[in-house]
């Protein structure tokens, strides 16, 4: 026993000392060593020039990712400080760029305002790449240093003149870090849009040298531009969106706002240009504001009886789009990822702004205010008889023997964490699926026909849908607001449709409902495409399964090539497997590929099932012309 004893005392403990915490824990940090974490270092350091731009003294930030996917950051900012810092003895870009919470956003009078990770940015990045190189401009001159993996690996040093002034910040991700180190463009143009958007008047410039892309975001309407743009592929149901600012206790506060003829609503919400998907006390400000407006205009101008019941908050932002974007000098940020503001008195000021100036905005313009309500009473209405469907559904599940819908064959096993459920096209597959299941922990529920449509209508027709509901009732967690992913009956929902157009509608169709009805379920990695083989190849005794043409080219070609003793099968459909093969290729846990649906961006995916099942064509046509290049399989 005494042998096996693990000593703890003084020299158990470790001090990791400089950057050397930060290379060793890098998620405490940057979230994650995945893709997450790797646009995080790039996100650092444009942040760093945004806050220059918010202190008022950069126009333009060019961001470029190299050939070899290191990236440089370029601004025309007032230039990091080139003294020798009072306190390290050290020059003070050496100071920033090497040690942790050294920056100019603690009270020192640096910044009013900031976002990034307040001081740990730019040496958190220095940290984790293999090379980074700073380049300054300021006071006439250039200066320049290089660092290795955190390591100072040159002096700083005067390298010419200049009438220039900015920062210039050069990296190289670390390979020993990062699971990957291929940036995706579009998930960072989606971000340097946003930051245009949020900071009128800056020129932020994207350009990838791997694939030529360029692009320059620069929008002088600020957020009210970006409402805009949110709702390009959507019907306005007035032209303009309402713009509203105000400043309190040095705090600012802009608001946009516009109405489309859709059912979602679409808030997002920024503290200091940092993305608050988790809300917060600024969004609670602006919901509680708005419902109080508007039941107080349609009061005030009859569009409401005084003994009529109020409308509710999510009658009152039914098919909303909003921008809710504060600045203020001290955030609290709370929440499991760290993106909920915390701030108290942000309630109270953003429901000031939005209480004193929407309530004008409606007065001076009846028309809008009139639309606005009529939508809500419509809204409201489509509440009661959802409510009507809801208690039927549970009704219907209390009367009948069982509670799970007919199609549904169940697994035997109640824990939910093993469980898994294929939602299949027609009743052909899912018969193959049923017999060749293994019955402990895989459920299988087969849908008849096309799924509706989700995006185009209103909660009460899509509760009437028996597909729909028989969705609802097998996963047991709800629908909408009431959704509780805790419910869940199975940890997996696996989308199993044939290999075709059909089945890729169908795929399309299915994750518009989870996303806009269920979303937890795509947030929490539970929603899966199964992907079946589309050919068989079979000599002699041995047969492979391909999963794609290029796949299928390569098992010819090491085989020796088609000739009459090779059997090539293409799978036009589910069906055409027997319950065996099914099993084999894409049921087996031990073999089979499954593809997480996964959402990166709540934005970008707005846009897309906004785009490929909403009632604009022009948009979807563009898409599709765009991305033909990337389909891997057609079947014509």
């Amino acid at each position: 026993m005494s042998d096996n004893k693990v000593t703890y005392d003084e020299s158990q403990i470790q001090v990791l000392e400089g950057l050397e915490a930060v290379r060793k824990r890098p998620g405490m940090y940057i979230g994650s060593t995945s893709i997450k974490g790797l646009h995080h270092l790039v996100y650092e350091i444009v942040d760093n020039s945004i806050d220059e731009a918010l202190a008022g003294f950069c126009k333009n930030i060019d961001i470029i990712i190299h050939s070899d996917n290191s990236v440089t950051v370029v601004d025309d900012g007032r230039g990091m400080p080139v003294g020798i810092h009072p306190k390290m003895n050290r020059p003070t870009v050496e100071v920033i760029m090497t040690v942790l919470h050294a920056g100019g956003k603690f009270g020192g009078g640096g910044y009013k305002v900031s976002g990034g990770l307040h001081g740990v940015g730019a040496s958190v990045v220095n940290a984790l790449s293999e090379t980074c190189e700073v380049i300054v401009k300021r006071e006439g001159k250039i200066w320049k240093q290089v660092y290795h993996r955190g390591d100072v690996a040159s002096e700083f040093e005067e390298i010419g003149e200049t009438d220039g002034h900015g920062t210039q910040i050069n990296f190289m991700p670390d390979s020993e870090i990062f699971d990957e180190l291929e940036f995706q463009y579009d998930v960072l143009a989606q971000r340097f849009r946003e930051l245009a958007f949020l900071n009128k008047g800056i020129k932020i410039n994207f350009s990838d040298e791997r694939n030529d892309k360029k692009e320059s975001f620069h929008y002088e309407g600020g957020i009210k531009s970006f409402v805009e743009y949110l709702n390009k592929n959507k019907e306005p149901i007035f032209p303009e969106p309402i713009y509203i600012e105000g400043t309190k206790e040095d705090s600012i506060v802009e608001i946009a706002l516009q109405y489309n003829d859709g059912y979602i609503e679409n808030l997002y919400s920024f503290a200091n240009n940092i993305d608050t998907v988790e809300g917060g006390t600024h969004l609670v400000g602006f919901k509680t504001a708005l419902t109080r407006v508007v039941n107080d205009y349609a009061k005030k101008f009859g569009l409401i009886k005084e003994n009529d019941k109020n409308l509710s908050g999510e009658d009152v932002r039914e098919g909303l789009t909003a921008v809710v974007s504060v600045k203020l000098s001290e955030p609290q940020f709370e929440g499991q990822t760290k993106t909920k503001l915390g701030n108290s008195e942000m309630r109270g000021i953003v429901e000031a702004v939005v209480g004193e100036k929407v309530s004008i905005y409606l007065e001076e313009n009846p028309g809008i205010g009139k639309k606005v309500v009529e939508k809500a009473l419509l809204a409201a209405r489509a509440r009661d008889a959802a409510k009507k469907a809801r208690e039927l559904t549970r009704r219907k599940s209390i009367l009948e023997s069982t509670t799970l819908p007919g199609k549904l064959a169940d697994c035997s096993s109640n824990n939910a964490e093993e469980c898994e459920i294929y939602i299949v096209e027609g009743d052909s597959a899912g018969g193959s699926a049923k017999q060749g299941r293994n019955r402990r922990f895989q459920a299988i529920l087969p849908l008849r026909g096309k799924i509706m449509n989700v995006e185009k209508q209103r909660i009460d027709k899509i509760l009437n849908s028996e597909m729909i509901r028989a969705m609802i009732t097998a996963f047991g967690a709800g629908i909408g607001k009431d959704f509780d992913v805790t419910k869940i009956r199975y940890n997996r929902i696996i989308i199993m449709t044939d290999a075709d157009v059909d089945g890729a509608h169908i795929r399309t169709l299915l994750l518009t409902f989870f996303y806009r009805y269920m979303r937890e379920l795509v947030d929490g990695g539970h929603i899966y495409m199964a992907q079946p083989p589309l050919y068989r190849i079979a000599k002699g005794k041995k047969e492979v399964y391909c999963y794609s043409d290029i796949e299928m080219e390569e098992e010819l070609e090491k085989i020796g090539g088609k000739d009459n003793s090779v059997d090539i099968q293409r799978y036009k459909g589910l069906g055409e497997m027997n319950a065996d093969q099914l099993w084999h290729t894409t049921m087996d846990p031990e073999k089979r590929i499954l593809r997480k649906a996964a959402v990166e961006d709540a934005m970008l995916a707005d846009e897309m099932f906004t785009i490929l099942m909403g009632d604009k064509v022009e948009p979807r046509r563009e898409f599709i012309q765009e991305n033909a290049k990337n389909v891997i399989n057609l079947d014509i």
